[in-house]
């Protein structure tokens, strides 16, 4: 993501010098906006490859955070209502319970 990122500012700033070079420098907002847009162009272009890496990458990782989110752990009381509409039964643990005092 970063060397993305850097080449992107690269290509900003190569297209500024050509710019300011072919005479653009006498209104700095023409020279920046110019700047601007055809990097924007030229990157969509150029870096086309890498971005569709990053993306991937990115994508991967967020189903992995989404697959690991629907994970349920059986400890948890999400698993025993599942457990119960689906007609399963946990064991209880039976030495937790409260004893009954009636004699």
């Amino acid at each position: 993501m970063v060397r993305y990122s850097l080449l992107r500012i690269l290509i900003f700033f190569g297209f500024l010098l050509l710019f300011w070079l072919i005479g653009l420098r006498a209104n700095p907002v023409l020279l920046l906006g110019a700047s601007a847009i055809a990097s924007a162009a030229a990157s969509y272009i150029l870096l086309r490859g890498m971005r569709d890496q990053v993306t991937a990458r990115l994508v991967e990782r967020h189903e992995a955070k989404l697959q690991a989110k629907q994970q349920v752990d059986p400890t948890s009381d999400e698993y025993a209502e599942d457990a119960e509409d689906e007609g399963l039964t946990r064991p209880v643990d039976t030495s937790q319970e409260p004893r009954s005092t009636d004699r």
